[in-house]
C-alpha cells in the first residue's frame, strides 16, 4: 500500500534538463520558486512520472516516454484536458491539473503537470492492505465513482469530441489488433482468434460515456484515512466509448487467477472472508447507480477487455525488449499477454452469462 509511493532516481533512460524545466514552470506558474527536485515513480508502465519538490508544494509531472511510440499512444496532452474538464465542471474525483507543455524542445517530450495528493493506493482488489471492515465500502465508493463518471454528459463539460461517440467497441478492437500486430514478438493463436471473433460479436447495444479505460484499483487513490476514493489516476486511455467496457475491465480480477504474480486476480480467493463483493454484486451496484435493468453482451464486454489488456501487455513487452519501458519488471508483465489472451478466449467461447 503506498502512503509513500516508490520513488527512484530518474532512470538513465528518462533523464530529461531539468533547467530548463525550472525556468519554464517559473514563467507558466508565477510563484513556482527556485528550487526544483525531481524524483521519479517507480511503477506505471508507459507515460513516465515524477514527483517535483519545489519551494511552491509537491508536484507531479507526467511526461511522453522518450524514444519512439506506437501511434496514437501516451496522449499526455488528452489527459490533461479531461481531467481539467471534470475537475472543473463535476464532482468526479480527479487531481488538480495546473500546466500542460505541448513544446518537445523544453524536456524533450510534451507533459502536463498536477498537484502532489495524499492518500493510498492499493493496487490488488483483494485489498489486504485495508482492515477487512474498509474493504467493502472501498469497493463501493469505486463503483459508486465509476458510475458518477459514467454519468457524466459530456456535451455540457465541453468533452464532445474527445472521442467519436459511436462504434467504440469495434473501433478500439481494430485499433489494439493493429497495436497488437505492431508490436507482436511471438504467436498468441488466441489472440487471433480473439482478433476474428470480436469484430464478428460486438455488443448490440451502443452507449456513450467518458470510458476511463484503465478502471482498477491501482489506478484509485483512497482517501489516508478513510475507503473512499478521492481521486482518479492515469487517464491516458480514457476517451468517449462504451461505459460496459471499464465495469468489465474492473471486473477482470474475477477472471484471473490470483496465485499468478502481477494478475492481481481474485480466482482462488475466499471473497466471504476477505470481506470484498462478488462480481454479481458488483453488477448489481453499478446498474443501481446507473439506472440499468440488467447487462446484455456480457461475456463480449469481459472478452474484449482481456484482448484489449493482452494487446497492452504485448506493447509493454515490446518496449522492455528494445530497452523503452518505464517499469523493471517490465519483462515479466509482458509474458501475461498469452495468459489473458487465453482466458479471453474461453469466455469468448463459452458465450454469454450473467
Amino acid at each position: 500500500m503506498s502512503m509513500n509511493p516508490e520513488l527512484v532516481d530518474v532512470l538513465p533512460a528518462h533523464k530529461f534538463d531539468e533547467a530548463n524545466l525550472l525556468a519554464w514552470l517559473q514563467q507558466a506558474m508565477p510563484d513556482f520558486g527556485t528550487r526544483l527536485e525531481v524524483k521519479q515513480f517507480q511503477g506505471g508502465q508507459s507515460n513516465p512520472t515524477f514527483l517535483l519538490d519545489t519551494d511552491s508544494g509537491r508536484y507531479v509531472l507526467r511526461k511522453k516516454p522518450p524514444g519512439k511510440t506506437l501511434p496514437s499512444a501516451h496522449m499526455v496532452e488528452r489527459e490533461y484536458r479531461v481531467m481539467r474538464a471534470l475537475s472543473e465542471n463535476t464532482d468526479v474525483p480527479v487531481p488538480n491539473v495546473r500546466v500542460l507543455c505541448e513544446d518537445s524542445d523544453v524536456i524533450g517530450t510534451p507533459f502536463y503537470v498536477m498537484d502532489f495528493l495524499e492518500g493510498r493506493i492499493i493496487s490488488h482488489s483483494a485489498l489486504r492492505a485495508l482492515d477487512r471492515k474498509d474493504r467493502l465500502p472501498a469497493h463501493h465508493s469505486a463503483i459508486d465513482t465509476l458510475a458518477k463518471l459514467h454519468s457524466v454528459d459530456v456535451n455540457a463539460i465541453g468533452l464532445a469530441d474527445y472521442g467519436r461517440p459511436e462504434g467504440y467497441v469495434a473501433r478500439q478492437v481494430a485499433r489494439w489488433s493493429k497495436q497488437y500486430l505492431a508490436s507482436k514478438t511471438d504467436d498468441l493463436p488466441a489472440m487471433d482468434k480473439l482478433m476474428a471473433w470480436l469484430p464478428e460479436n460486438l455488443p448490440a447495444k451502443d452507449e456513450t460515456a467518458i470510458a476511463h479505460g484503465d478502471y482498477r484499483f491501482g489506478n484509485l487513490m483512497l482517501a489516508p484515512d478513510k475507503p473512499e476514493v478521492i481521486a482518479i489516476l492515469d487517464w491516458e486511455l480514457s476517451t468517449l466509448g462504451h461505459p460496459l467496457a471499464d465495469l468489465a475491465y474492473y471486473c477482470l480480477p474475477y477472471y484471473l487467477p490470483s496465485d499468478m504474480e502481477g494478475m492481481r486476480g481474485l480466482q482462488g480467493e475466499d471473497l466471504e472472508a476477505l470481506g470484498i463483493p462478488d462480481e454479481q454484486e458488483t453488477i448489481a451496484r453499478y446498474c443501481a447507480r446507473t439506472g440499468r435493468d440488467g447487462i446484455d453482451d456480457w461475456h463480449v464486454f469481459l472478452a474484449f477487455s482481456l484482448f484489449r489488456l493482452a494487446a497492452i501487455l504485448q506493447g509493454v513487452y515490446k518496449r522492455a525488449l528494445d530497452g523503452n519501458a518505464a517499469n523493471a519488471n517490465a519483462l515479466q508483465v509482458g509474458k501475461r499477454a498469452s495468459l489473458l489472451a487465453d482466458i479471453g478466449w474461453k469466455i469468448a467461447n463459452g458465450g454469454p452469462r450473467n
